[in-house]
């Protein structure tokens, strides 16, 4: 069908279908329009994460301080270096992605199967790095305690290092035990799973330490007047302290304890705010989902690359229009990188 414009008594045609909006073809347009609905809703939700943490600037988890682990490297303090090469992969392969485009405008069959092998090879590392870094999360290192006000409280020594709780905590005769079917008791599914050590536990081992004090979910800046008002434990990220309680006010919160909090989840964050769990898992699950499923997609066109579908056709825009969503993918990932890492 064509559509045409009227002048006066002068009546020119527009356009009568083809491909002659911007060069493209049909599909790539509905890819743009998919990447573009897609962009709208990853902005929403930042969006949305960015409102939540400047409501909750005081007390959001510091990055530098959640995301330090390194795979082989276990023990090792090494803050955001894992996060960094995740990022260094996932943007590598968008480089062997415009390679095999490249190669498909040039006919070159082998050359697009083996850029495209790259590509699947590096989005499969993102999501299995993806896939380590979420166990790290909710598994947790050291361990913390939440208040009945819901106030997340961690301990530190003397010197304002950190302090794991298996390192102080004492296991308490005739303690509460896990139901499971295994021990042949009946249990409650609602139950919550049990952590490795009760408040009790936690408290008995904080008294039987004199050194050890408690950080709270506070943040300052490192300025003189806080340094003057406040014990600061040296920071990592941008300046940002942590408020260490003096002795006497840690015995205070500890005693106020409601729940031992280990790793994070849904419902508990032993980094600080709740928020920023219920935003990490939903947000960069799914920029996973997204990623696994231009994985599989990439996978689908590779094996037609092989077989000389595109050969036939005399054309690889097939690898091209997945190129586009492949990119999209990646620049995501920089958002959402700069947002939860970064900034």
């Amino acid at each position: 069908m064509g559509a045409t414009v009227t002048t006066g008594n002068n009546t020119e045609n527009t356009w009568g279908g083809g491909n002659e909006p911007m060069g493209a073809s049909y599909g790539k347009l509905m890819m743009w329009f998919f990447i573009v609905s897609d962009a709208l809703t990853f902005t929403g939700f930042l969006a949305a994460y960015g409102f939540s943490r400047f409501k909750f600037i005081d007390n959001w988890p510091i990055a530098d301080e959640v995301f330090t682990h390194f795979p082989f490297m276990h023990g090792v303090e090494a803050p955001m270096y894992y996060v960094a090469l995740m990022t260094f992969i996932l943007i590598f392969s968008s480089v062997t992605m415009v390679l095999a485009v490249d190669a498909g405008h040039h006919m070159k069959q082998k050359k697009v199967a083996f850029y495209m092998l790259l590509t699947i090879l590096g989005g499969l590392i993102f999501v299995g790095s993806q896939a380590w870094e979420w166990k790290n999360f909710i598994k947790g290192e050291y361990g913390a305690v939440e208040t009945k006000g819901g106030s997340i409280i961690q301990f530190v020594n003397n010197k304002g290092e950190r302090v794991k709780l298996e390192d102080f905590a004492v296991h308490l005769p005739g303690q509460r035990e896990a139901l499971s079917r295994d021990k042949g008791k009946w249990f409650m599914k609602d139950e919550e799973t049990l952590t490795t050590y009760s408040v009790a536990e936690v408290q008995a081992g904080f008294k039987a330490h004199p050194e050890l004090l408690v950080r709270t979910e506070k943040i300052y800046r490192d300025t003189p007047q806080d340094k003057a008002n406040k014990k600061l434990e040296p920071g990592l990220n941008h300046n940002k302290k942590r408020e260490i309680l003096t002795r006497a006010e840690s015995e205070v919160m500890v005693a106020n304890a409601a729940i031992v909090v280990e790793g994070a989840n849904l419902k508990h964050n032993e980094y600080g705010s709740k928020l920023f769990a219920d935003f990490f898992f939903f947000i960069t699950g799914f920029h996973g989902f997204h990623v696994f499923s231009g994985v599989v997609i990439n996978f689908i066109i590779f094996l037609n690359v092989v077989l000389g579908t595109y050969e036939k056709r005399r054309t690889y825009e097939m690898v091209e229009k997945v190129g586009l969503y492949w990119h999209f993918v990646d620049l995501v990932w920089v958002f959402v990188f700069t947002f939860f890492y970064l900034v």
